[in-house]
C-alpha cells in the first residue's frame, strides 16, 4: 500500500521570491565573472571514448575532455527530456513542482477531462537564469525549453535558433546554452536514408537486445548520430575560440539523460539516468582529471550561481559542488522518477547511493513496457515487439514486458547491468531497509505530487481546468526629477516575474530594481507566473 502521508500530499507551497539586493548586483556587475557555456545534447548515455566506449571516434569531444574535467557520475532526474529540463532550469525535482509527467502539454491523450497545461510552480521558484540576468548577465538559449512551466520571457535574453553569445551588448558576461539535436531518439528513423559510417557488426549488443540485423543497424545509428553531434560541438567551440573568449568561459557539455534506445530511455535504471558531464575551465585547471562524486542535475543551477558569485537561493534542491558556495558535505543519494510518459501512467522512484540502486515500483500491476506510440517509429522497437511474438525473447531480454516487482535493489559494481535483482536477498536487506527509508523520506520531503492524480494536481494549478492570467504591472513613481523619472514595478500576482522594455523597438529586459527613464519616452512593461498566462502588455502611466 502507499505511504498515507504520500497519498495526502496535495497542496502546493506558496512562498515570495527575492531577487539579489541592488546593492550586490551593482557590485557583481564590477567584478570580473567568468562567461558560462553549456553545450548539451539529446537522448545520450555515455557513450563515447573518453568514458570507455570505443566504438567511434569523437575528435573534438575527445579534445576537450583532455582539456576538462571528466565526472563520471552525472544523473538525470528522469529518463526522458521534459521532466528532466525543467528540473535543469529550476534546480528542483519535477514531483516537487508538478512537473513529472511527459509532458505537461499532452495530459489529454490519456484523460480527456485534463487539459494541456503548464504547471504553476511554487511562488518563490524561478528559472535561474533570471538570477543570472539580474546580476547583469546576458543569456541566451538555442533553442530547445520543453520547461512544462510554458515558456516565460523573463528567463532569456534570447530564446531562438539565432541566439548566440555574439549578439550580446559590449562588456557583457554571458550564459548561453546550445542544444544539439543530432543524438535525439527521432534522428534514428529521421536519419535511417543518410549512408552509415559504423559498421552494425562492430556493435556490442547490451544483453537486454536480441540478435537482429534491424537492431544492429539502430544502434549503429545511434552512433553515427553522435558523430554527428560531436562535428557541431567543434564548430561551437571553434566559434567561442575565433572570438577569443575561451580563456574567459567555463564550458558545459552533458546529455539531458540516457540513451536514444528501447528500454534506456524513459527508464529510472543507471541506462536511463547516468549521463556523460565535462567541465573545461579557463585556465585547463583540473584538465584531464577524473572526479567520481556522486552529482545531480539538481546540482547544476547552484554550481552555475555559485560560479558567478550570486548567492544560491534556499528553496532549491541541489547542492553546488563547484565555486565559493560549494557544498561540504558531499551528495550522498541520487533520486530520480518516472511518471505518465505520453498516454501512459506509471509511478516509479528511485535513488543509489556509492554502489546500490533502489527502486520502488508504486504500481507493479503494470509492465515495464510501455506501447509508446512516438517510439513504435523505430524500426528496432518493432522488431522486439516482432521477436516477443514469436518467443525469441530469452528471460534478461522478455523482463521487459513482464510485471514489475515491487521493489528492485541492484549492485552496480558487480552487476551494471542490473541483471540480478537482490531485494529478497537475506544478506541484502539492511540496504534494501536503508534506501527504502531513504526514498520514502526524499517523497514526504518534496511533498511529491506524483501520488496525486494528474487531473486533482492540474485542478489546483488550474482551478476549473482554467489557465490563471497574471495581474498587469503597476507602476510607482519614486523620484521625478527635470528630465527622469526613477519607477518601480510590481504586479498584484505573488511570484510574478516582469519585465519591462523602453521604446517600441527595445528588447524585453528582466525588472529586478527600480529603473530610470527620461521623461517622454515609452516605458512598457507585462508580467508572467510560472503556468500562468501572461498579462497583457501596458503602457506606465506617467512616463509617456
Amino acid at each position: 500500500m502507499l505511504n498515507k502521508n504520500l497519498k495526502n500530499i496535495l497542496l502546493l507551497s506558496i512562498c515570495y521570491f527575492v531577487l539579489p539586493s541592488s546593492n550586490f548586483l551593482k557590485a557583481q556587475q564590477k567584478a570580473d565573472r567568468p562567461n558560462i557555456l553549456w553545450i548539451t545534447c539529446e537522448d545520450m548515455s555515455a557513450n563515447l571514448p573518453m568514458y570507455g566506449d570505443s566504438t567511434i571516434k569523437t575528435p573534438n569531444l575527445s579534445k576537450f575532455s583532455e582539456e576538462s574535467v571528466k565526472y563520471t557520475r552525472m544523473y538525470s532526474v528522469a529518463g526522458v527530456c521534459a521532466p528532466s529540463r525543467s528540473g535543469i532550469i529550476t534546480g528542483m525535482y519535477p514531483p516537487a513542482i508538478g512537473t513529472q509527467h511527459m509532458r505537461t502539454g499532452t495530459g489529454g491523450e490519456k484523460d480527456p477531462s485534463i487539459p494541456s497545461y503548464q504547471a504553476v510552480t511554487p511562488a518563490e521558484v524561478k528559472a535561474f537564469p533570471e538570477y543570472l540576468r539580474a546580476a547583469g548577465y546576458y543569456c541566451t538559449n538555442n533553442e530547445k525549453t520543453d520547461y512544462q512551466i510554458g515558456e516565460p520571457f523573463t528567463v532569456w535574453d534570447d530564446c531562438s535558433k539565432d541566439a548566440h553569445w555574439r549578439n550580446r551588448p559590449v562588456d557583457k558576461p554571458f550564459f548561453a546554452v546550445f542544444n544539439i539535436m543530432s543524438t535525439h531518439e527521432s534522428m534514428i528513423w529521421k536519419n535511417a536514408d543518410k549512408p552509415l559510417r559504423v559498421n552494425p557488426e562492430d556493435i556490442k549488443l547490451p544483453p537486454y537486445y536480441p540478435e537482429s540485423p534491424i537492431i544492429r543497424k539502430d544502434i549503429a545509428r545511434y552512433y553515427d548520430n553522435i558523430m554527428l553531434m560531436d562535428s557541431i560541438v567543434g564548430t561551437i567551440l571553434k566559434q567561442l575560440e575565433n572570438d577569443g573568449l575561451a580563456e574567459n568561459t567555463i564550458v558545459f557539455f552533458f546529455s539531458d539523460h540516457g540513451a536514444a534506445l528501447p528500454w534506456y530511455k524513459r527508464e529510472v535504471y543507471e541506462r536511463g539516468l547516468h549521463v556523460p558531464f565535462m567541465i573545461r575551465f579557463p585556465d585547463k585547471k583540473g584538465a584531464a582529471q577524473t572526479h567520481n562524486q556522486l552529482l545531480s542535475f539538481m546540482d547544476l543551477a547552484p554550481t552555475v550561481l555559485s560560479l558567478a558569485k550570486i548567492p544560491v537561493p534556499k528553496y532549491i534542491n541541489g547542492q553546488a559542488f563547484l565555486g565559493d558556495q560549494k557544498a561540504v558535505t558531499p551528495r550522498k543519494y541520487i533520486f530520480a522518477a518516472r511518471d505518465r510518459l505520453d498516454e501512459h501512467y506509471d509511478l516509479v522512484r528511485t535513488v543509489r547511493d556509492e554502489k546500490f540502486q533502489y527502486i520502488r515500483n508504486y504500481q507493479p500491476e503494470k509492465l515495464n513496457y510501455m506501447d509508446i506510440g512516438f517510439r513504435r517509429q523505430m524500426p528496432m522497437m518493432m522488431e522486439i515487439l516482432r521477436l516477443k511474438d514469436v518467443k525469441k525473447l530469452d528471460n534478461v531480454q522478455s523482463r521487459w514486458f513482464s510485471e514489475k516487482p515491487v521493489e528492485e535493489l541492484y549492485d552496480l559494481e558487480n552487476d551494471p547491468f542490473e541483471i540480478n535483482n537482490l531485494a529478497n536477498s537475506l544478506i541484502h536487506q539492511s540496504k534494501l531497509k536503508e534506501l527504502r527509508e531513504v526514498q520514502n523520506n526524499w517523497s514526504l520531503q518534496i511533498k511529491d505530487k506524483g501520488f496525486m492524480s494528474e487531473k486533482d494536481m492540474v485542478n489546483l494549478m488550474w482551478p476549473g481546468g482554467k489557465q490563471p492570467i497574471t495581474n498587469k504591472p503597476e507602476a510607482k513613481i519614486l523620484n521625478q526629477h527635470k528630465n527622469s523619472l526613477e519607477v518601480q514595478l510590481t504586479s498584484l500576482t505573488e511570484g510574478a516575474s516582469i519585465g519591462y522594455k523602453i521604446g517600441d523597438l527595445g528588447s524585453w529586459q528582466l525588472y529586478h530594481q527600480s529603473i530610470k527613464v527620461k521623461q517622454g519616452v515609452k516605458l512598457y512593461a507585462k508580467a508572467i507566473r510560472y503556468g500562468y498566462k501572461e498579462s497583457e502588455k501596458v503602457l506606465i502611466n506617467g512616463v509617456n
